[in-house]
């Protein structure tokens, strides 16, 4: 399928993607957000779509408003259907074979903005934020860190997922600057408390699973229908205060360490635009507990880079295993992967890692110098993409962007 638009075949936003997001344009005098689709280098305006009668299939035309809120939330709630409907809808709308956008002159006016001209925001409101640590080799290598190589690996990692509920309110959109953080650390020269910026920031490259649908207060979600109930996936920085962490980590685990900043890239890429590449999940050795046993387990075949711009896990099981005991998850409610560390010293995926615990410092590409962890005016940049360069198109998520800024004074 070709789009009437011209695409760039190295974009992220292909036909085969259109990921959901939120824009407002300061160019039409307006700061009202509103829900939109990206396709190359234009935003798509689902509201004015929906206000031409465009989205006439038979569930969509029942909640004629879904496209119309400041968020994607009443829309995500319709659930799978729904949005199959009108992610089938948007590539007939907008292939080159389809006249009713792309011969209508004023609605295409309306409803197709150049990206450059608009601004992005969080395409849903999070009511709760939960983060994971799905990477068995994010947790050997700080296992082998902080305990020995023996025990590097908690022997509860092994049956299931282990996560730590975060902080929803501190959830940025990519391009937000963020503040170095102050709190408190252990003073290596006393061996007693102090209250000071932290030293030791670090980034943490994860995906972050969006929910759609939820399930009720008490009830649960079945690993193999979890799967329905996931809207899509965006990048994530879990920005980390390494220093402030090791102090206060016992026995609770992480707190102001980790409460100050999460960002998030400002698309949301939907599980079909990724089916095409769906690809064999490791093997769970041992065997789980039959609640987190799936009959089709799987991964996505998800490239991800990392980069330093100095100044000048299987989220079905997650899912499932978060709502077990009878939690209740809810639109637009977010899950992080964990760090995304592979196997190799090249795929280590936050700073912790690859310095050894800050004690091998890594050169910076073009003469930005080394690095243990962050300075203030460093830019850390995520991008992720599936296919390209395969024959298939590619589908991306864009940038998760991010700047350090230097601490408030104590």
């Amino acid at each position: 399928m070709e789009a009437f638009l011209e695409v760039d075949p190295a974009s992220d936003f292909s036909i085969d993607n259109l990921p959901y997001g939120v824009y407002s344009s300061a160019t039409r005098g307006t700061t009202r957000r509103t829900a939109c689709v990206a396709l190359g280098d234009q935003v798509i305006d689902l509201a004015a779509l929906q206000r031409a009668g465009l989205f006439s299939g038979p569930l969509l035309s029942k909640s004629p408003d879904c496209f119309q809120q400041a968020d994607l939330n009443a829309f995500m709630a319709l659930g799978q259907p729904a949005w199959r409907e009108a992610r089938t809808t948007l590539q007939r709308l907008l292939s080159s074979g389809e006249g009713a956008l792309r011969d209508n002159a004023a609605l295409r006016r309306d409803a197709i903005l150049p990206m450059a001209e608009v601004e992005l925001h969080l395409p849903m409101s999070v009511g709760d934020y939960t983060d994971f640590y799905a990477s068995k080799h994010h947790a050997h290598n700080c296992g082998v860190m902080f305990r020995d190589a023996a025990q590097a690996l908690p022997r509860n990692w092994l049956h299931l997922p282990i996560g730590y509920h975060g902080r929803a309110s501190s959830i940025v959109v990519s391009g937000t600057p963020v503040r170095r953080p102050r709190g408190q650390v252990l003073s290596g020269a006393t061996d007693q408390p102090v209250m000071q910026p932290c030293a030791a920031v670090d980034f943490e490259l994860e995906m972050a699973c969006v929910m759609g649908t939820g399930n009720e207060l008490g009830s649960s979600l079945a690993v193999d229908d979890a799967g329905r109930s996931i809207f899509g996936l965006m990048l994530m920085n879990d920005w980390s205060a390494r220093d402030i962490q090791k102090w206060e980590m016992l026995p609770l685990g992480p707190f102001n360490s980790k409460n100050w900043a999460t960002q998030l890239s400002p698309w949301i890429v939907t599980l079909d635009a990724l089916e095409p590449f769906r690809c064999d999940a490791p093997l769970q050795e041992p065997g789980v507990l039959p609640y987190l046993q799936e009959k089709d387990r799987h991964g996505y075949d998800i490239r991800l880079t990392a980069s330093i711009v100095p100044d000048g896990g299987d989220e079905t099981l997650m899912a499932a295993h978060h709502t077990f005991g009878g939690c209740n998850l809810r639109p637009g409610d977010v899950l992080g992967s964990g760090t995304a560390s592979g196997p190799g010293e090249g795929q280590r995926a936050c700073l912790l890692e690859k310095t050894w615990g800050g004690k091998e410092p890594v050169r910076l590409a073009g003469g930005g110098g080394e690095r243990s962890y962050l300075l203030d005016g460093d830019e850390v940049v995520f991008r992720g993409w599936a296919g390209g360069g395969d024959g298939r198109r590619r589908v991306g998520f864009g940038e998760c962007r991010g700047k350090l800024l230097p601490s408030p004074a104590i």
